[in-house]
């Protein structure tokens, strides 16, 4: 607040201080605004009461910068900034700052309990509790991953570290989907051909090859993650920096710190989709390609007219299979890790493993049959596969 008025003091008794002593020079002045408020000088008066313990340069610090209050002339509401602002902007940023600190001090107190050091951690684990974007809890989990020779081996691949910190389950759930996938999708296979089963051999087999190699990244893709991916570069653009926002899965429940709108959920789904299309797609040529194979094969050691076995179509299939992938699997898949797994049967179940690990292998036991029900339906319905009359 700027000075305008000097009112002058004789020098103090001996037994009264003053604020500033200065042997060789003339006594002390202080200098207010001629018509302050009577809140403004209290606030003044308690400045001195409350700082009696300050030195004289702190004293003088406060006084001359008016106690914070915005700009030259503004009015007392300004204070800190001078100019009105976003306050809603303003208390979010407080509260996210509040939660980094809380997660930084909970993963600083386990690292203390553990008698770890920061340095002895991952590079990008050690930047995440640094920024405090992930709590004690994952801290925690992470030092009982390490212990197992796999898991820690595993973990030095920064997707499944991420896969895995979130959730402890993954591989289970990678070898649930890898190991029911051969049964489940040739049991749907012949109960959609029923008699036509082995005259359709060659496009059963095609289908169970693109199943069994999609499988895994059906899992991987989808599954919920703990971010610990590096800042993005700043000349990074608008929609590279869109995407790095969003989470993997559209469903999962953000980490305290952090938070998800609408539209970084949407951007998940589509984010996800497109890589499930490059997937499917290059699985599909992958099981096209060996079916066409065994058919020509076939054909040449059974002597057969090449009219009675056709050869699968390799283009259209592998763009009919990439765009299932992209919209059924994607959705399914992503419900199934966001919702059903993670916000439903893990906070039920999370303390009986055994029961959780049972219950997910039914759950994507039945997702697993009912992909194959719906892409035999789906091959049909446009065109690229035909029933055997």
């Amino acid at each position: 607040m700027p000075i305008s008025t000097t009112l002058s003091f004789a020098p103090p008794p001996p037994q009264y201080l003053p604020l500033h002593r200065n042997l060789n020079s003339s006594p002390p002045t202080l200098s207010f605004l001629p018509k302050t408020s009577n809140a403004l000088s209290l606030r003044r008066r308690s400045l001195f009461i409350t700082n009696a313990a300050a030195t004289n340069s702190e004293i003088n610090i406060k006084l001359s910068t008016g106690g914070g209050d915005g700009g030259g002339g503004g009015s007392n509401g300004g204070g800190g900034g001078g100019g009105g602002g976003d306050n809603n902007d303003d208390a979010n940023e407080g509260d996210d700052d509040k939660n980094k600190k809380r997660n930084r001090d909970e993963a600083l107190l386990v690292l203390s309990e553990a008698k770890r050091s920061l340095d002895s951690l991952p590079k990008d684990l050690k930047a995440a509790i640094e920024d405090g974007r992930i709590p004690g809890s994952i801290v925690s989990r992470f030092f009982d991953l390490e212990k197992s020779g796999f898991l820690s081996w595993l973990m030095k691949f920064a997707g499944f570290k991420e896969r895995l910190l979130a959730d402890d389950l993954f591989l289970a759930k990678i070898g649930i989907e890898c190991g029911v996938g051969l049964f489940t999708k040739t049991a749907a296979e012949y109960q959609r051909r029923k008699e036509n089963f082995f005259n359709e051999l060659e496009i059963v087999f095609a289908d169970v090859v693109m199943a069994i190699i999609a499988d895994f990244m059906l899992v991987y893709l989808p599954a919920p993650t703990v971010s610990l991916r590096s800042p993005l570069s700043l000349d990074a653009g608008r929609l590279a920096k869109f995407f790095y926002s969003c989470p993997d899965n559209a469903f999962q429940i953000a980490l305290p710190g952090a938070t998800f709108s609408m539209l970084q959920r949407l951007g998940a789904i589509a984010r996800n989709g497109a890589k499930l299309f490059a997937v499917g797609t290059t699985s599909s040529l992958v099981g096209t390609v060996v079916t066409n194979t065994l058919i020509n094969a076939r054909k040449a050691v059974e002597h057969k007219g090449k009219g009675e076995v056709e050869n699968v179509p390799i283009l259209s299939t592998s763009v009919a299979y990439g765009v299932y992938m992209a919209i059924s699997s994607n959705l399914r898949y992503q419900v199934l890790a966001g919702v059903i797994e993670q916000r439903i049967l893990e906070p039920m179940l999370h303390q009986h493993k055994l029961v959780l690990s049972a219950i997910c292998f039914a759950v994507r036991t039945g997702n697993t049959f009912l992909g194959s029900l719906l892409w035999v339906d789906y091959a049909r319905f446009i065109g690229i596969q035909k029933a055997e009359e």
